[in-house]
């Protein structure tokens, strides 16, 4: 020990650091499963409106319009493809962050594992939508309840992508070593 400080210093604060990122990423994890379902039910609400109006406007509709009904109601052509895959990745995101939480809760090998597939998984379809939501917004106009749906998909994945990282990082150190510690 050149410093001289002892073990039980830097002891503690491996522990402490451990349990900050820790409970960080559990507050993150529950921040998604918040933010995951505001965008199913944004997402959901979109589809059920489109579809609604697509009875009622159909025979005055665009060939277009007609075949993909999302669009014609409010936003742009690329609305349809947005409200479709943020569905989808709102279902997936929401499902796969709550048993993250489990997972992480757990905190050993095996469970880690679970979680940072399906929180690629997660990312990547969150991603796709995100994708999506930029063409839809770089082609102009829609209506508030869709630009809160894109600013929300923007936000997941950074969150997203923070859950991600640390669930990788914290397996590599568990595979690492060679078992389970703390």
């Amino acid at each position: 020990m050149a410093s001289g400080r002892g073990i039980l210093p830097a002891l503690t604060h491996l522990v402490l650091d451990f349990f900050s990122h820790y409970v960080v990423l559990l507050v993150v994890l529950v921040l998604n499963v918040i933010l995951y379902f505001i965008v199913t039910a944004i997402a959901a609400w979109a589809a059920n409106h489109a579809i609604e109006r697509s009875h009622e406007s159909a025979s005055v509709s665009s060939l277009s319009a007609q075949v993909f009904p999302i669009d014609d109601p409010f936003g742009n052509m690329a609305t349809g493809f947005v409200v479709i895959f943020s569905l989808i990745a709102g279902v997936v995101g929401f499902t796969t962050s709550t048993t993250t939480i489990y997972n992480v809760m757990r905190w050993n090998a095996s469970n880690l594992d679970a979680a940072a597939t399906s929180s690629v998984i997660t990312w990547l379809l969150t991603l796709l939508a995100m994708g999506l939501a930029c063409k839809e917004i770089d082609t102009g106009w829609t209506g508030s309840n869709l630009r809160t749906l894109e600013t929300i998909l923007i936000v997941l994945i950074g969150t997203q992508l923070y859950c991600t990282i640390a669930i990788y990082v914290r397996l590599s150190v568990v595979l690492i070593i060679g078992r389970d510690f703390i």
